[in-house]
């Protein structure tokens, strides 16, 4: 693959490496992107769904298609993409780097694959909460009885995850800007980062300076120093390889 070397070069001098993933990693283990028609359920555009508006007129129909996805996260198995962000984060933090996972994913693949230094900038669609408490939970594997599903407080189940309208979570949010200000290397995996915050990560990065590297089936308006592109699930592995004579496991 044209320009892999200099980035494995890259990342075999980082003391500070920043991993930014989206749907296209997710879209490699088989799971349905969130926009796009391939997306859609039942008819319906997820986008619609999504909402605070959306679970308060229709908590049934918001919860099933919810529940659908969780379930078909947990269906689903790492990639070789996945495997090969956990074997990134085991050679730069075994070598006394610093490293920082940061998705806009939310099927918990990821941790799944053995990621460890990670930030959940949409939350977890596995893990769900009492909508007037707050109180988080963590089904079972089976579907849900009834939809929507009581809460342990008395309200419903909803999703652990932001919707739109809402505030991403600041803990994550700082944790990412504090180890994009000092990071060597920045990787955009499956994602075109042109909607903030994740656009705005990406921008930070180029001005401390860092070698940014965009890895995608196909080339975004993403403002990026390189561009690998190919299937991540091939990509990554590879990059792997070349930078620590490393093969993901």
């Amino acid at each position: 693959m044209d320009g892999i070397e200099p980035v494995a070069a890259a990342l075999r001098r980082a003391r500070g490496v920043v991993v930014l993933t989206g749907a296209g990693v997710s879209v490699e283990s088989g799971l349905r992107p969130f926009r796009g028609r391939d997306g859609w359920w039942k008819g319906r555009d997820p986008t619609t769904l999504a909402t605070p508006e959306a679970f308060e007129a229709d908590p049934s129909l918001v919860s099933e298609w919810y529940d659908a996805r969780r379930l078909a996260a947990l269906a689903a198995a790492p990639n070789p993409a996945h495997e090969a962000i956990a074997e990134l984060e085991r050679q730069v933090v075994g070598a006394g780097g610093r490293f920082l996972l940061v998705t806009q994913n939310v099927d918990g693949l990821h941790q799944r694959a053995g990621s460890v230094r990670m930030v959940e900038l949409h939350g977890n669609l596995t893990v769900w909460r009492d909508h007037r408490s707050g109180q988080r939970v963590t089904p079972g594997p089976a579907p849900f009885e009834a939809y929507p599903a009581p809460g342990p407080d008395g309200g419903w189940l909803r999703p652990d995850v932001v919707w739109f309208g809402e505030f991403l979570p600041q803990a994550a949010l700082s944790a990412a800007a504090v180890a994009v200000a000092s990071c060597d290397v920045m990787l955009v995996v499956g994602t075109s980062a042109v909607v903030f915050p994740a656009a705005g990560l990406v921008g930070q990065a180029a001005a401390a300076a860092a070698v940014t590297v965009e890895v995608n089936v196909e080339a975004t308006p993403a403002a990026v120093g390189h561009r690998l592109i190919g299937p991540a699930g091939e990509v990554l592995p590879r990059l792997v390889r070349e930078a620590f004579k490393a093969d993901p496991r």
